[in-house]
């Protein structure tokens, strides 16, 4: 274990990568500035005199980057995603994709309600389950579906 790792430090980018980050950079830096491609051209052959950005090393990369965020290009931060996002499907539509996993694992609506109270055991009737609950019936069935397909996989 490297001591980087041992204190949650990400692990190394390797050469490729943050050369193919810069490219995408050079790239959506062109896109936000509005650049046809001969001004884009022109714009590499006069910063790092190369006509493609393929061409360009590491100090011709920073360079055009460098002259592209001096003509406005404004560095845009991944997004993280959300620790929950809002569910799109409705209450029908996911009682639709537990039918259709149910017919997938060979058993009936029963079958459902009996992971809809091991899960939520204060809940009385599997009609009063919301939303965000039944997506999460829906998730345990994907998960015995994925399972069980593992272990014939596995066996056969």
């Amino acid at each position: 274990m490297t001591v980087s790792s041992a204190y949650g430090a990400k692990p190394a980018r390797s050469a490729q990568s943050i050369r193919n980050g810069e490219l995408a950079q050079i790239h959506l830096a062109k896109q936000q500035l509005g650049m046809d491609d001969e001004s884009y051209r022109n714009v590499l052959w006069t910063v790092a005199r190369v006509k493609s950005a393929a061409d360009l090393d590491w100090s011709g990369r920073k360079r055009v980057l460098d002259h592209m965020k001096a003509c406005g290009f404004k560095v845009q931060s991944k997004k993280l995603a959300t620790a929950h996002k809002p569910l799109a499907m409705t209450k029908e539509a996911i009682e639709a994709k537990i039918s259709m996993q149910l017919k997938e694992l060979g058993q009936n609506w029963p079958y459902a309600y009996g992971v809809g109270r091991r899960i939520f055991p204060a809940i009385s009737r599997f009609e009063f389950l919301d939303v965000e609950q039944l997506g999460k019936v829906s998730s345990a069935l994907e998960r015995t579906i994925r399972f069980r397909k593992q272990k014939e996989n596995g066996n056969g």
